[in-house]
């Protein structure tokens, strides 16, 4: 059976080119995968959906979502304010 969502990835781009796959059933842990591969500066190659290759823009709504909220827990650590303060002041979601 085929996981839901998929994200095939080059952990260390720099030093290795091996690629690696995620895979999960939860759409809210791919996200949370992504802000892991972005904050690591790891290569994303694609994602997919039961499968399928993400269109372009969908992957890049997955993308923005994923870096709002590491900019949104950023914020929240440098300036020692609240995820709600963060969304009122700079329009990133907690």
């Amino acid at each position: 059976m085929l996981s839901k969502f998929a994200i095939d990835y080059i952990p260390l781009p720099g030093i290795n080119t091996t690629t690696a796959t995620h895979r999960t059933d939860d759409p809210v842990e791919a996200e949370e995968f992504l802000m892991h591969l972005l904050n690591a500066g790891s290569k994303l190659l694609e994602i997919r959906h039961d499968g399928v290759k993400l269109s372009p823009h969908q992957s890049d709504m997955m993308l923005r979502v994923a870096a709002e909220r590491n900019t949104s827990a950023v914020l929240q650590k440098f300036l020692g304010i609240d995820g709600v303060e963060v969304k009122h002041r700079f329009g990133f979601a907690p």
